[in-house]
């Protein structure tokens, strides 16, 4: 399997009910596919397996096989911090035709050491005859697999490479130095895919590609083929979503995005819950400046309302001119402090300025006639 470019790691899209929702999953595979992506991931991270049961785990990826028809690889996510439990899903998700590959994350919760790391991939690996590909994301798993146990699993007859999303590129270097050439190397972080590309990677397993595929295969396709002008472009535009997807919890951002383009519902699994108010802001204006929804309508204007205020509670009888939208107006509920309802008061609205400096002509006992800056 000489998997190279970008790859997918699938959202699963939920219904209403907190099921799976097979028709927006179909439609999103369809579009990932006819986007030109270079080969898929579902039940990764990204794809909030945890919540999945055994028998929507297996569904999942049966019906991206279905879709695919075999127009791309597919590498099947099957991990566990129980060995067994993970060789046995390896075995299974391995068995279905149209599965290239396998993606299995380190152990998670257990803390395991790098020979607990090394027998437990090795087992895996062992299982079956499908390629794996090795999963380091250790702010979630909280096991770094170091690069001198990439380095032995390497030796490994079908563990044919890593998605690395440790964050840390002198460790990426030091993997990619050590291993085989033919060993494959992915960013599992698709703010680092030029840095580990020009490092020798081949390629990401991608989360915004979730969101923008042609684009994130573009940017990954220039890089591998030395045009890095364009690569570089790319992801200067796209940096942005790419950080703001990071901004909660994955796969919070780039699921309520997906939502915000109509492609999927936006549900989420316990212990997960929707974002924050100030944070989906932000998100919407990233996403609306990469050009991924429109921006609203502005509202249609309103005819200008003016407002004349009169007040004689002390001095001079006055009548100040204002806007209705003024603050100090509120279409003439606004009421300046310490000022007596009884000695002052709004009349209005008047169609337009004119109209209303007459009638502060017509207001018997009016010394000074006035208007705010509001007018202007």
């Amino acid at each position: 399997m000489q998997l190279r470019g970008c790859g997918t790691a699938l959202v699963t899209p939920f219904s209403q009910d907190g099921a799976v929702d097979e028709n927006a999953l179909r439609n999103l595979i369809t579009w990932q596919v006819e986007s030109g992506i270079d080969f898929l991931v579902p039940c990764g991270t990204t794809g909030e397996t945890p919540t999945l049961n055994h028998d929507e785990w297996l569904r999942v990826i049966d019906v991206t096989i279905e879709v695919v028809a075999g127009r791309v690889p597919i590498v099947a996510g099957a991990t566990s911090n129980s060995t067994q439990d993970a060789v046995a899903k390896a075995k299974e998700a391995a068995t279905r035709p149209g599965v290239d590959g396998i993606l299995t994350a380190s152990p998670y919760y257990n803390k395991p050491t790098q020979e607990g790391q090394y027998r437990h991939f090795r087992a895996i690996a062992e299982a079956i005859d499908k390629p794996i590909i090795l999963y380091n994301v250790p702010t979630r798993t909280s096991a770094n697999l170091e690069p001198a146990t990439v380095a032995r699993l390497s030796e490994v007859p079908n563990i044919a490479g890593i998605k690395e999303a440790s964050g840390n590129m002198a460790q990426i270097a030091e993997v990619i130095s050590t291993v085989p050439e033919s060993f494959l190397v992915l960013s599992g972080d698709d703010a680092v895919t030029l840095p580990v590309i020009s490092l020798g990677g081949v390629g990401v397993i991608s989360v915004a590609s979730n969101e923008i595929p042609r684009e994130m295969s573009e940017m990954t396709r220039a890089a591998l083929n030395n045009d890095w002008q364009t690569a570089r472009s790319l992801q200067r535009k796209y940096l942005p979503l790419m950080q703001a997807n990071f901004v909660e919890s994955s796969p919070l951002p780039v699921k309520a995005v997906l939502a915000m383009m109509g492609k999927i519902e936006e549900v989420y699994r316990l212990p997960l819950l929707p974002m924050r108010r100030d944070t989906r802001s932000k998100l919407q204006k990233i996403a609306t400046d990469a050009g991924l929804i429109s921006r609203p309508a502005a509202a249609p204007v309103a005819a200008s309302e003016f407002y004349v205020y009169e007040t004689w509670a002390a001095g001079p009888h006055k009548a100040v001119l204002h806007r209705a939208s003024c603050g100090q107006c509120s279409s003439g509920k606004g009421r300046p402090s310490g000022h007596d309802p009884n000695h002052s008061k709004w009349h209005g609205p008047y169609g337009n300025p004119v109209a209303a400096r007459e009638a502060t002509h017509q207001m018997p006992g009016v010394l000074i006639r006035s208007e705010c800056k509001c007018v202007a």
